[in-house]
């Protein structure tokens, strides 16, 4: 072996091991390769070529996100397979909800010093992501900075870029009084509010080992449920059927989701309690002396993903979800945005905001 990186290798970061590490994990993401994708992973950049065919208007669009202080429960439970699949989901999510088809995705990771197993139980993860995205993992970065992070803990962040024609961009400008509000199950708290979870997890005395109330499984198990990708679902839905408007339910729950695909005029009436919400969301509320009204600004409360439709395709979407292993509901509907209100009105039954 060549002593050339040794002094490189004194300073706290080893070449070689990082191109072990590269090489070590060419297969597996070759594994998430679509037919646009002309190179390998280790050079400079990737080139891929999309297939345009049918489209009047080719649009990019792209994502970018990370996963956010979830990582800091992967590293105390020393869990780490599934942390790649919320990176994924995290940007996937979000360009599909411009009517976008997935390309690609890029991953950074960055660590203070690289431990090959960990990184490849992560990178795995976003494998996982990309095969459920049907998004090809065309490179990424793998940086090792001594010092600057503790030691076991790493960073990371994602980049997603799609393509939608046009004319089929999905805005929520067509978006109109009586249309129906369509709710799509979520996988748990999914890779926002991390802080108040960890906060509240903290304080309940809990381990990750211990069984998680309300369920058969571990607290570990719960917390760190991946995020849901409703590419392939979504996608489904968007060759056959006219979606008006999606919303991906992340930070801001849905106060501040839902609002960013309304047109003007409009408002989202909720009915709290139309959708199953999962025994973590009740936990939380519980653990932290929350109001739902809180809780819905804060987490997703059991839906990841929602979709506007036309009511006379309300039931078509529901089936063709559940035939896809999603379960969805109606939630809410448009009506007319009276004057000084909000865009979102969330209906409680009595005593539920307590």
């Amino acid at each position: 072996m060549s002593d050339r990186a040794s002094a490189y290798t004194a300073a706290g970061v080893n070449i070689h091991a990082a191109n072990a590490f590269i090489d070590g994990i060419k297969q597996m993401v070759g594994t998430t390769f679509t037919k646009g994708v002309v190179t390998d992973i280790g050079g400079f950049g990737g080139l891929f070529k999309p297939d345009i065919s049918g489209m009047q208007e080719p649009v990019l669009v792209a994502g970018t996100d990370g996963v956010g202080t979830k990582l800091k429960l992967a590293f105390e439970f020393d869990r780490h397979d599934t942390i790649g699949i919320d990176l994924v989901a995290m940007s996937v999510n979000d360009i599909l909800v411009q009517g976008a088809k997935p390309l690609f995705f890029l991953d950074y990771f960055a660590t203070g010093k690289l431990d090959r197993a960990k990184a490849t139980e992560v990178i795995a993860g976003i494998v996982e992501g990309c095969r459920q995205s049907d998004c090809a993992l065309l490179g990424g970065e793998t940086a090792e900075m001594p010092d600057f992070y503790n030691e076991g803990e790493y960073d990371l962040s994602g980049f997603c870029v799609g393509i939608v024609d046009n004319a089929r961009i999905v805005d929520g400008s067509s978006t109109a009084v009586g249309d129906k509000i369509v709710g799509l199950a979520s996988t748990g708290v999914h890779s926002n509010g991390y802080s108040l979870v960890r906060k509240l997890f903290a304080a309940s005395g809990l381990k990750g080992s211990d069984p998680f109330p309300g369920t058969d499984a571990t607290a570990a198990d719960v917390l760190l449920a991946p995020t849901r990708i409703y590419a392939k679902p979504i996608r489904a839905l968007l060759r056959d059927l006219e979606i008006k408007g999606m919303a991906h339910i992340t930070g801001g729950g849905f106060y501040d989701n839902i609002p960013r695909i309304l047109p003007r005029g409009v408002a989202a009436r909720i009915t709290f309690g139309t959708w199953e919400i999962l025994p973590v969301f009740h936990w939380l509320r519980e653990q932290g002396g929350l109001s739902w009204p809180e809780m819905l600004q804060i987490f997703n409360c059991g839906v990841g993903y929602m979709c506007i439709v036309s009511p006379d395709i309300c039931d078509d979407v529901i089936n063709r979800l559940s035939g896809a292993g999603v379960s969805a509901a109606v939630i809410g509907e448009i009506e007319p945005l009276e004057k000084g209100s909000e865009q979102v009105v969330v209906d409680f039954p009595q005593n539920a905001c307590g």
